[in-house]
């Protein structure tokens, strides 16, 4: 089986978020059980010299984006075992950062008919092209357009995640006709309409073969109108086409045995005093009092209402009432980011704000704090609970999307669950639990308990990829 996964970013070569690194680590798990994935992508300036400089140029050819036709180059680097082809063109892609230009219409439909295109130049015979986000979503509609009558085309299937359904590529009518070459009758409520415009994830939800997003509640989730981002009509029409898949993280890359960016390395058997010296540490790194009996609540995160700081910021002056602290790592709204800085100078023996973004500080609250926070309005999958869970961080989540799916509520009645979480978006709520998981926290035994749960769960690709992998077989038979 020959899978082609196209994306628009993926680790470690261009990273904005948690789609780079499913880009990578889904690849690696899928090669693992047989499946011959490669995957491709666009080949961004910014990518490091130490990659570009050991790229393979393949080959190239032109592209045609409406009336235009685009010069692409193909380049290859195998990297961790997995193939990378990267699409080169330097008008598009030569440009400081990935995304945010007036013309990503057009940058994303060139890279979606290069993906086409590159099909002919492969030395690859491709069975499954898997798409993911608005930024690929197109690719099924054009090969349905523009290809179906090519033999090495014609028999291709075709798998899309989203990662996200608020972002769904909408541009002028204009960018159909003008760049992607369709007809017409394309511009259809049942093909890429969306109101006055197009929109490119739209396009993919009606024409891929199979549609996949990141949790089996948030695939329910967006069949209503509170998260459906106004396709909620159109996905809870497509029946079993639509399924839900949890993400997993690379148990290699995120080991607390191995990583050499914390201080101590442990594991479920030596948790116990190791994880402890991992918060001293980091205590003591970002000048807060060193002690056990304050429980240390770690956050990594954008800095959002989607992410929940809403309902921090109202609870936050009771919060630091109680036997606390808080240390928070991450960027984004300007409000929120002041906020932090505030309760950092008012309370420096309480919160540490580090407004910025620090793969190895990151690691550092994985590994050292006590309880990590995640109480998000909206959350697709999350990444970053499960991170925590592998470090011995018990995580507290609201229960949506893949954090419902994935963290268990403790019971201390039956002393099962390997988190605590809370249902409806209210503060009220959010304070309650934290209350409840201090509570916890101060019994050893359960507290211990709970961490050795948690880091035992199998959080790893090694499910989903099989999930996967099924769904790839069945679309083949």
């Amino acid at each position: 089986m020959n899978v082609l996964f196209a994306v628009s970013e993926a680790f470690p070569f261009a990273k904005t978020g948690g789609l780079a690194d499913v880009a990578y680590s889904l690849p690696k798990a899928l090669r693992k059980l047989g499946v011959d994935i490669r995957v491709i992508m666009p080949k961004y300036g910014d990518i490091p010299s130490d990659y570009t400089t050991k790229m393979k140029h393949l080959c190239h050819f032109t592209v045609p984006v409406g009336w235009r036709n685009q010069y692409c180059g193909i380049e290859y680097l195998n990297f961790d075992g997995i193939p990378f082809y990267f699409i080169d063109n330097e008008y598009y892609l030569k440009r400081p950062g990935y995304y945010g230009y007036y013309d990503d219409g057009e940058r994303f439909s060139y890279f979606s008919r290069a993906v086409c295109e590159a099909i002919y130049h492969l030395d690859f015979d491709v069975d499954i092209i898997h798409v993911n986000d608005w930024h690929t979503s197109v690719i099924p509609v054009l090969l349905k357009a523009h290809y179906s009558h090519s033999p090495k085309h014609q028999k291709i299937k075709t798998v899309l995640t989203i990662h996200n359904l608020r972002y769904q590529g909408v541009f002028p009518k204009e960018v159909m006709y003008d760049l992607l070459s369709l007809p017409d009758e394309y511009f259809d409520e049942n093909k890429l309409k969306y109101y006055d415009a197009i929109s490119f994830l739209k396009g993919g939800i009606i024409f891929a073969d199979k549609v996949v997003t990141v949790s089996k509640t948030y695939a329910n989730e967006i069949r209503t109108l509170s998260y459906g981002e106004g396709l909620h009509g159109l996905l809870s029409g497509i029946g079993e086409k639509l399924v839900g898949i949890v993400n997993g993280i690379d148990y290699e890359v995120c080991n607390p045995a191995t990583d050499k960016l914390i201080f101590v390395n442990y594991d479920a058997n030596t948790f116990e005093s190791r994880k402890k010296e991992n918060k001293f540490r980091l205590q003591q790194m970002l000048n807060l009092p060193v002690s056990d009996d304050i429980v240390l609540i770690g956050m990594v995160s954008r800095l959002t209402k989607e992410k929940g700081i809403d309902l921090i910021e109202r609870i936050l002056s009771r919060l630091l009432t109680l036997p606390v602290q808080l240390v928070i790592l991450g960027a984004g709204d300007y409000h929120y980011e002041q906020m932090f800085k505030y309760y950092a100078i008012a309370y420096p023996s309480k919160v540490s704000a580090n407004i910025c973004y620090s793969e190895e500080l990151a690691r550092k609250i994985y590994a050292g704090s006590d309880i990590y926070l995640m109480p998000s309005l909206t959350e697709p999958c999350g990444i970053s609970q499960l991170i925590a869970m592998r470090y011995g961080t018990v995580p507290i989540v609201r229960e949506t999307g893949g954090l419902k799916d994935t963290v268990k509520p403790y019971n201390q009645f039956t002393g099962e669950g390997w988190g605590f979480s809370f249902a409806n978006y209210d503060p009220a709520e959010l304070f309650a639990i934290i209350k409840y998981a201090l509570s916890i926290y101060s019994d050893k035994a359960q507290w211990r308990s709970i961490v050795h749960q948690a880091m035992t769960r199998d959080n790893s690709w090694n499910a989903s990829a099989g999930e996967y992998n099924r769904v790839y077989e069945q679309l083949l038979k």
